[in-house]
């Protein structure tokens, strides 16, 4: 019972990761860190030159500019990791698109475009990946959602939802995929410094960098953690809040909005 969910990750050397969202935030500060621990990293985003900038010199980094919007993209991307490296061992889903708002607000073009990119699009990925994923019986997966999705949250009225989504994807994924070999990884983050939480006009508790996001993923994933969530002190409180009954949890979150 005490055993890890997932298979521990013992070494990160030449580990073949294909991590989306690489150009900035937390994909950017994770990346570089693979990159220094010894992985071979495919750097996928639309910012051709914010990949170059976190690629540096590292040999093992693969620049793959991608728009996650572009089904037929995603198959010629596959392909070139494969050609240069024969296969991909981990997918890691590090894309967001955020605009805080109330429902009120909403703008329905805009709507359809942040499920498309937060998780309409993973579909395509995971389509590339999983044959030869399922064909070897090995092989990883990690999504990085949010402590947003763990219950609806003012100004999230969109963005909430397709994280919430994401965590529900994330343990129908482990269900089917752990029997057959492979890992599945959850990541929740809680207020982490970086230009779609810039959006934001509150103030957020624990606050933390991107570089210490990517070290609590990267002990996770080393661990074999199933959900990786950080920081604690932020993330057991919202799992708290979680299960109150909700005429508690409405009260609260009403409190909280007439306050900030």
């Amino acid at each position: 019972m005490l055993r890890p969910l997932n298979k521990p990750l013992q070494h990160w050397k030449d580990q073949r990761i294909w991590l989306i969202g690489a150009s900035s935030g937390i994909g950017a500060a994770l990346a570089r860190d693979l990159l220094q621990a010894g992985a071979r990293v495919a750097l996928s985003a639309r910012d051709e030159m914010g990949l170059q900038t976190v690629a540096g010199r590292h040999e093992q980094a693969m620049i793959l500019p991608l728009d996650v919007l572009d089904t037929t993209a995603w198959q010629v991307a596959h392909d070139a990791i494969c050609t240069r490296w024969n296969d991909v061992d981990m997918l890691v889903y590090c894309v967001a698109d955020y605009l805080p708002e109330s429902v009120w607000d909403m703008d329905p073009q805009q709507a359809h475009r942040t499920i498309a990119v937060n998780l309409s699009c993973l579909y395509d990925g995971l389509a590339q990946v999983l044959p030869r994923m399922l064909r070897r019986g090995k092989g990883s997966i990690a999504l990085v959602a949010s402590v947003a999705g763990y219950m609806g949250l003012p100004r999230a009225t969109v963005y909430g939802p397709t994280k919430a989504a994401l965590i529900n994807l994330a343990e129908i994924l482990y269900t089917d995929l752990h029997a057959r070999g492979l890992n599945v990884f959850l990541i929740n983050p809680g207020f982490v410094a970086t230009r779609l939480t810039a959006k934001n006009d509150f103030v957020m508790p624990a606050l933390q960098s991107p570089e210490e996001a990517s070290r609590s993923i990267m002990r996770g994933i080393s661990r074999g953690d199933f959900e990786i969530h950080f920081p604690k002190n932020f993330t057991l409180l919202m799992k708290f809040i979680q299960i109150l009954p909700y005429r508690w949890r409405f009260a609260l979150l009403g409190y909280c909005l007439e306050s900030a």
